[in-house]
C-alpha cells in the first residue's frame, strides 16, 4: 500500500498560493494550445485566432464544470443559494458539465469564426481536452479527492487526509486512460491531417473517455449521499449520453467524405 499525504499547495505567498490542481488545469490549456498552433500550421489555418479559442474553451470548461456540480448533484441547495454558484474557490466542479461548456464554447467561437467549422474543432480540440482532463485528474490526486472505494489491491492508496483505509487511487486509473485516448486521438489524427474524416476523432474520443469514466466509477466512492440508493451513479448516468453521441459521431464519419485540404496560400512578393 502506499500511504498519501501530500499538501494541496505547491508554495504560498501571504494570501496567493500556487495550487497543484490550477497549475495541471494550466499545464494542459498550455499544452492545448501548442498542440493547436501545429495543427493550424499544417492546415493552413490563422494561428491569431487561436487566443480567442483558448479563452472561450477555458471559460466554457470553468463554467459548464461550475453549473454541473451544483445542477447534478446539489441542485436543491443551489437553486435556493443561487449566489454561492459563484463561489468556486469553495469547491465543485463536474467534468461532464466541463463538457458540455466545452461543446457550447467551441459552437460560439465557430460562430464568429466560419473559418473554423464547428466540426473541425470538435474533432482536433477533442484531443487536447482529454489531454487536460489527464492533467486535471493529477490535480485531483494532490487534492487528495475523487478517491477510490476501500480495497486489499497491492496499490491501494491510503489517503490520509480522508481516513485510514487503503483504497482504489482512482484518480490514477482515469488519468492513464486519458493519456492513452489522447495518444490514440492524436495518432489517429495524424493519420489523415486535413483529410480527417469529419467527426472520426471527435467520435472516438468522446466516446472512450465515458465508457472509461462510466468503467471508473464502479470503483469510486459515490460524491454525494443520494447517490448510495441508485443502481448506477450519477456519474455514470451522465456518461451514457456522451457515449451514444460518440458512437454516433464515429460511425458517421465512415459515410462522410474526406474533406479537401485547403489551398496553401502563397507568400506575397
Amino acid at each position: 500500500m502506499i500511504t498519501w499525504n501530500v499538501s494541496p499547495t505547491i508554495v504560498s505567498m501571504g494570501p496567493l498560493q500556487l495550487r497543484w490542481y490550477g497549475l495541471m488545469f494550466l499545464v494542459g490549456f498550455l499544452i492545448g494550445y501548442q498542440g493547436m498552433r501545429k495543427v493550424c500550421t499544417w492546415e493552413n489555418k490563422p494561428q491569431e485566432k487561436l487566443d480567442s479559442l483558448l479563452t472561450h474553451l477555458f471559460l466554457g470548461t470553468l463554467i459548464g464544470a461550475r453549473l454541473g456540480h451544483c445542477l447534478f448533484y446539489e441542485p436543491g441547495y443551489y437553486l435556493s443559494h443561487p449566489l454561492d454558484i459563484l463561489k468556486i474557490w469553495e469547491g465543485g466542479l463536474a467534468s461532464h458539465g466541463g463538457g458540455v461548456g466545452v461543446l457550447f464554447s467551441i459552437w460560439l467561437f465557430s460562430r464568429k469564426n466560419p473559418e473554423f467549422p464547428v466540426m473541425w474543432v470538435f474533432d482536433r480540440v477533442a484531443i487536447f481536452t482529454v489531454l487536460t482532463g489527464a492533467f486535471i485528474r493529477v490535480g485531483n490526486l494532490m487534492n487528495s479527492e475523487i478517491i477510490g472505494r476501500p480495497t486489499d489491491v497491492p496499490w491501494a492508496f491510503v489517503f490520509e487526509k480522508v481516513d485510514k483505509l487503503p483504497r482504489h487511487p482512482t484518480q490514477i486509473y482515469e488519468s492513464l486512460c486519458y493519456f492513452a485516448i489522447a495518444l490514440f486521438g492524436w495518432l489517429t489524427y495524424k493519420k489523415y491531417k486535413a483529410k480527417l474524416p469529419s467527426g472520426r476523432v471527435f467520435g472516438l474520443t468522446i466516446g472512450l473517455i465515458f465508457v472509461a469514466r462510466f468503467v471508473i466509477e464502479l470503483f469510486k466512492e459515490n460524491q454525494e449521499a443520494f447517490e448510495a440508493t441508485m443502481a448506477i451513479n450519477m456519474g455514470q448516468i451522465l456518461s451514457i449520453p456522451f457515449i451514444l453521441a460518440g458512437v454516433y459521431f464515429y460511425a458517421r464519419s465512415f459515410k462522410q467524405p474526406a474533406p479537401a485540404p485547403e489551398p496553401v496560400k502563397k507568400k506575397k512578393k
